[in-house]
């Protein structure tokens, strides 16, 4: 289903619902803007992401082949 019509089908519910309805779908919404939020990450999450790539990019962090992962997630018990 598109986004419009999606769109369109969410707009028809909300003009004919009752109360409970309304009430559940701004919970819905509420919920889903604080998840938003909260997917930001911190000053100090950004920079260990950043020094963990300089790591990365320097060869100086152990790296896997995504063939390597897929074997050592099979191998764990």
């Amino acid at each position: 289903m598109a986004t419009i019509d999606l769109r369109n089908t969410v707009k028809e519910y909300i003009r004919t619902a009752d109360v409970r309805l309304l009430k559940m779908m701004k919970a819905l919404a509420e919920s889903y803007q604080n998840d938003q939020n909260e997917l930001s990450l911190s000053e100090e999450q950004y920079q260990i992401i950043d020094k963990r790539r300089e790591a990365h990019l320097n060869n100086t962090s152990k790296s896997y082949t995504w063939q390597e992962v897929k074997k050592n997630a099979r191998n764990v018990s």
